[in-house]
């Protein structure tokens, strides 16, 4: 007979109904990006400064009150800043030249590229599971994307090859943020993730707004249609951080890169409340299989609850000396990322 609590633990759970509430927040974060786009505001880097400043300010000053020790190491932050704040720059910036589902859609290869970064760097193998369960979301993508053809969506944006190629560009960058991310959440904690990722994405944002934005800012023309989505993004990308630094330490970045991809999902259902678009039927068998692949990809099996503390406790110390050296952790011969409770090479 199944046994639900053996199946799912309450971190799976947990880690799916956040990684939803994270999907939906950026799919509202894309409308808000989109529109601005459409009303001719083209300042992406300043469109995410703000949220680096609350970041920093709210996250900060709970780091100053705690006045416990830094435990990551600066380069660590300078690497997470910078990704971050470029790609965000890039898949912002694609706006401009190509249209909301093909951001959506090809933002998406932040998930094979997690994959890859999360193997090459931190060591994590992946059982049969997951694996089933990764090319069941993937399979789900596809359709989506043959939903949008069969659909004959022709607004694809003044110039869709260059918005394209910034959204992989951006979604690579957003790749090596989230391990690096993922890494300074478990081997710190997040206050310490968000408030560097705040001060260091603020410096970056504040000088490449000075050097290429000036100008744009000081002819924009504000208005009610243009300040709404502006506070829209702002609060959608605030929440978005705040939850990205729970949802890496309960279930790592691959598992969190995989809930996103229903982001494309709740992309189309803003079309139809929204524009009032109509969608193809595949979209509703691309919706059921990316969530059967992420409850595949959280099933627990018996074999993926036997990683213990202590097994945890020693990948994290050749995980740690990987990322600080570059050499390569031969010594685990555990499969932890089995469990969605923990990944490997880090310490909780």
């Amino acid at each position: 007979m199944l046994n639900w609590k053996d199946t799912f633990t309450r971190n799976a759970l947990l880690g799916l109904v956040l990684g939803q509430f994270l999907s939906l927040v950026l799919a509202s974060s894309g409308f808000a990006s989109s529109e601005l786009a459409r009303r001719g505001l083209d300042a992406p880097t300043s469109q995410s400064f703000i949220n680096y400043v609350l970041l920093m300010v709210v996250y900060g000053g709970i780091m100053l009150y705690r006045r416990q020790p830094i435990k990551v190491k600066w380069y660590y932050c300078i690497l997470m800043g910078f990704c971050d704040v470029e790609g965000n720059y890039l898949v912002v910036k694609a706006y401009q030249f190509t249209s909301l589902t093909s951001v959506s859609l090809l933002d998406c290869w932040t998930l094979p590229c997690v994959l890859f970064l999360t193997w090459l760097i931190l060591k994590t193998k992946y059982g049969p599971r997951k694996i089933f369960g990764l090319i069941i979301c993937l399979a789900g993508l596809v359709a989506v994307v043959f939903s949008d053809v069969h659909a004959s969506d022709n607004a694809s944006g003044k110039d869709p090859v260059k918005g394209d190629l910034m959204v992989l560009a951006g979604a690579t960058l957003y790749a090596l943020s989230n391990v690096t991310q993922e890494f300074i959440v478990k081997a710190a904690d997040w206050i310490e993730m968000l408030t560097f990722l705040g001060i260091f994405g603020a410096i970056i944002s504040a000088c490449q707004i000075a050097i290429f934005e000036r100008i744009e800012l000081q002819s924009i023309h504000w208005s009610s249609g243009m300040e709404i989505p502006f506070l829209g993004y702002t609060i959608a990308f605030f929440l978005f951080y705040s939850g990205l630094s729970i949802s890496l330490k309960i279930s790592g970045s691959t598992m969190f890169n995989l809930s996103l991809l229903t982001a494309d999902m709740w992309a189309v259902l803003i079309r139809i409340f929204i524009y009032n678009q109509k969608v193809d039927w595949l979209f509703f068998v691309a919706f059921c299989g990316v969530a059967l692949g992420l409850v595949v990809y959280s099933w627990e099996g018996k074999s993926d609850q036997s990683f213990n503390d202590s097994d945890e406790e020693a990948c994290f110390v050749q995980g740690s000396k990987a990322m600080d050296s570059s050499r390569s952790c031969s010594g685990a011969s555990v499969d932890p990322v089995e469990s969605s409770e923990a990944t490997p090479l880090i310490k909780k």
